[in-house]
């Protein structure tokens, strides 16, 4: 199965659900498409975070990761980034989309999650000027990179073993630009806190939510963690 996570800027997607992409990638094929390269920001350049980028990419061994040229922190819902982020979509087809919810005090998170919903409903256009054939993912999952301290409440919650969590540390440890200064030294360790919190519930090792405003379905009730 083709999955396609969305992301604002590299490493949100590594923070949120690294743990769910390493179980993925085992049986699917992940695509990862940043909208923006991320930078500017304190310690970090162009060059630097693509590099960081590769690196957390080879860690997680998805099969693509695709950067945009959008503009970082100046991300919105236009006509022209709806285009062409599904023609990204009509590229790779992916069954599942993963975006971010919209929840958040990054404006260019809440952009994401606006683009990503259109650009879902966009890629199925039969009379377009957009790269591609039509294509429609059949299934949408939010996840949540937020800035704001908020009570989530998921629909459900991925288990993540020790060892793919394992791996989501070494991911994030790749963006040292990121994570090795300042206050966001402590993100790691949050990180680990909030993967062990969500695991608990479901009696995982670590866990990662979910949210999906649309209806689903399960074919086994003793598939319920």
């Amino acid at each position: 199965m083709n999955i396609m996570i969305m992301a604002p800027h590299p490493d949100d997607a590594e923070l949120a659900i690294g743990g769910t992409i390493v179980s993925l990638t085992k049986n699917n094929n992940i695509f990862l498409l940043d909208m923006t390269n991320g930078e500017p920001t304190p310690h970090g350049s162009i060059e630097t975070r693509l590099n960081e980028a590769k690196k957390a990419a080879n860690i997680l061994n998805i099969k693509k990761r695709i950067t945009l040229d959008l503009p970082n922190r100046y991300l919105q819902d236009t006509i022209e980034y709806r285009q062409a982020i599904a023609e990204k979509i009509r590229e790779y087809k992916p069954e599942i989309l993963l975006i971010p919810y919209k929840i958040d005090a990054h404006p260019d998170h809440i952009a994401s999650h606006y683009l990503g919903l259109a650009s879902r409903f966009y890629s199925k256009f039969t009379k377009s000027k957009m790269k591609g054939e039509p294509f429609y993912p059949s299934k949408l999952f939010f996840y949540f990179p937020s800035h704001m301290r908020i009570n989530i409440h998921p629909t459900f919650i991925y288990p993540v073993t020790e060892k793919e969590f394992q791996k989501k540390r070494q991911a994030i440890r790749a963006y040292r630009s990121q994570f090795f200064y300042g206050k966001n030294k402590q993100i790691p360790e949050f990180i680990d806190i909030i993967g062990k919190y969500w695991g608990k519930l479901i009696s995982s090792d670590y866990g990662e939510p979910f949210y999906t405003p649309e209806v689903i379905g399960i074919k086994d009730m003793g598939c319920i963690v």
